[in-house]
């Protein structure tokens, strides 16, 4: 599978709706701090991110995921979930290129929706990058090797994963 990127993948109102949900004050969205950025569980010293899943092992993991599903997933020609999170990774002094990793080492389709724009991007092991750039979307088989970034020209980098076939 191919990397496809498409840019102005919601409508404006339902991209400011999702970004709102994530980020505004009146929503205090639940966000979690993982130490882990990727699968391979090494520490390192000063990096860490937040997550939200709201649908994993089978099942919704959160209230949060109904208006998910109606306002992105449902965009998306998903015929079974694996798993849909949020990503958010704090502003740094250096840009970090996080560990290679596959999501799942099976072959299955990937879609990285990014909600704001700023310098971190989606890295492949072949030298290809995708740029943050809000409203964007990128699919590819994320069984393939890549990693994320953190930014260091915005407050955070945000961004929702989603694994699915």
């Amino acid at each position: 599978m191919e990397v496809k990127v498409v840019d102005n993948f919601l409508s404006e109102e339902d991209h400011k709706f999702i970004l709102e949900k994530l980020t505004g004050y009146e929503h205090d969205f639940p966000w979690y701090i993982s130490n882990d950025i990727t699968f391979a569980r090494i520490n390192h010293p000063n990096l860490y991110y937040f997550i939200h899943n709201f649908y994993r092992n089978d099942n919704i993991n959160s209230d949060e995921y109904y208006w998910l599903k109606e306002k992105l997933l449902s965009k998306l020609d998903i015929k079974s979930l694996i798993r849909a999170k949020a990503n958010l990774y704090p502003s740094a002094i250096k840009l970090n290129n996080h560990d290679l990793h596959s999501d799942f080492e099976y072959s299955h389709k990937g879609a990285i929706y990014y909600l704001n724009t700023n310098n971190g991007y989606t890295y492949f092991e072949d030298g290809s990058k995708v740029e943050s750039v809000a409203n964007r979307i990128m699919f590819f088989d994320s069984s393939m090797l890549h990693n994320s970034t953190d930014c260091t020209d915005a407050k955070y980098r945000l961004n929702i994963n989603i694994n699915y076939f």
